[in-house]
């Protein structure tokens, strides 16, 4: 029993500051929404659609930070800082290098991106307005989501949340100023909310380098990012996160498919999906901060060699998942009736809406379970290539194809598409539990 206690505070005592910074990321598309939603339901579509180039652009940052996680936690278990210094400026090579590619996209073609996600000229015109003025932003965030990984490796959870969750207040108020043109500030609509995400992007940068300054945290090598030293560690680098940037892209690419696929089913279907996912995300933010937080201490665990605790503590931590996410679906459930009552949407999309928090509901639970297995426990040992298989799989030889059929060669009703669209947790969860029980994923990976 003590064990249990001990390790579970380890883990919450890694986990409150990742998911607070997760719930606080989420609350800036949830303010987006709210506010865009007083202006017009078109606002609220276009800034949602539009907001999957950062979605995307998020998905390779996630891969460089979880194969920096995956090399790092071992590492840092094994006190070696030199090799952690080294494995972060990897990935900021790559963060930045990425981030100026979706700049420069958003500021060239932003109407031909919108077109991928929609067919209505009017959402194409504003969304192409959010995504120009937004560009900057992808740049920055390269930099600063880069540090937020490292400092969660680095015992500086704490550090890295405050810093965005001070970033997250100030984009919210910005939000209001902007948007609606309070005191001195111009109204500029959904420009505004594009607006108040870049300054929040460049306030994260600004404290980042502050706190380096102060020795507060890892400095990055400069010089490291134009070669590698060790390049034994460069192919250990590629050897985890490849499979983790596929894995990404092919979830990611998935969900991203369920907004083009709604974005053809007319404004109020989008509206009431962005507001669903919108509340999911908030909800799940303590299953995502699970799973980092599980891999960090497995991550450690398996450093340090200790095989046969790490294996115990990876069954204790695949039961809380299924009780958090099962607390997270009554959440989402309780919460339903005050989202309807203050979201501004027509009759068609808040009948969309509340059918949609009921499949948010169960949907979050097998969410929780496979966040944590897969993002969590399978990486902490290096065994990143089974779940780029298994959500790859999943996703677009099941739930995509189902999904686009249902919707333009059947044509079903809109809630039937978005129920085939929640399947694909649930789908994986035999096989993803199968893998588990072979324990690949107990490994030092260390050199």
């Amino acid at each position: 029993m003590q064990e249990n206690k001990s390790i579970y505070k380890k883990l919450f005592t890694i986990v409150a500051p990742i998911a607070f910074q997760y719930l606080m990321m989420s609350l800036v598309s949830a303010s987006d929404a709210f506010m865009l939603g007083f202006l017009d339901q078109d606002s609220l579509s276009a800034s949602s659609l539009a907001a999957q180039i950062g979605f995307v652009y998020s998905l390779f940052v996630n891969a460089f930070m979880s194969g920096c996680n995956v090399l790092a936690a071992q590492y840092w278990g094994k006190k070696d800082k030199n090799t952690v210094e080294e494995i972060l400026a990897m990935t900021m090579r790559y963060s930045l290098l990425v981030g100026a590619v979706f700049t420069l996209a958003a500021l060239i073609v932003p109407e031909q991106i919108m077109h991928i996600f929609t067919n209505d000229p009017q959402l194409i015109h504003l969304g192409g307005v959010y995504l120009r003025t937004v560009a900057l932003s992808y740049f920055l965030a390269g930099f600063s989501q880069a540090y937020f990984g490292i400092m969660k490796v680095c015992d500086l959870a704490g550090m890295s949340s405050l810093i965005g969750s001070l970033a997250v207040v100030l984009n919210i108020l910005m939000n209001w100023l902007l948007i609606f043109g309070i005191g001195p500030f111009f109204k500029m609509g959904i420009a505004g909310a594009a607006v108040a995400t870049v300054i929040a992007r460049a306030f994260e940068c600004l404290f980042i380098l502050a706190v380096i300054m102060r020795g507060k945290c890892i400095p990055l090598r400069v010089k490291l990012m134009f070669r590698t030293n060790d390049r034994s560690l460069h192919k250990d680098y590629g050897k985890y996160t490849l499979p983790l940037l596929f894995n990404q892209l092919g979830w990611g690419g998935g969900v991203t498919m369920y907004s083009v696929i709604m974005g053809h089913l007319g404004s109020s279907a989008v509206a009431a999906n962005s507001i669903a996912s919108i509340v999911r995300s908030m909800i799940a933010s303590l299953c995502w901060g699970i799973a980092a937080g599980v891999g960090i201490i497995l991550g450690g665990m398996l450093g340090r060699n200790e095989i046969e605790e790490a294996k115990k503590a990876g069954g204790k931590f695949v039961r809380l998942s299924i009780w958090i996410g099962i607390g997270s679906g009554i959440v989402i459930l309780a919460v339903t009736p005050l989202i309807l009552n203050v979201i501004t949407l027509n009759g068609k999309a808040q009948y969309y809406l509340k059918f949609m928090m009921f499949m948010a509901a169960y949907y979050i639970i097998g969410n929780s379970l496979n966040s944590t297995v897969i993002g969590g426990i399978f990486p902490a040992g290096g065994d990143t290539r089974f779940g780029m298989i298994c959500d790859i799989v999943t996703l677009w030889c099941v739930v995509v194809p189902m999904g686009m059929i249902a919707a333009f060669w059947l044509k079903l009703p809109v809630l039937a598409v978005a129920f085939i669209l929640t399947l694909d947790e649930f789908v994986k969860i035999p096989v993803v539990y199968k893998h588990y029980m072979k324990y690949k994923w107990l490994k030092n990976i260390t050199r």
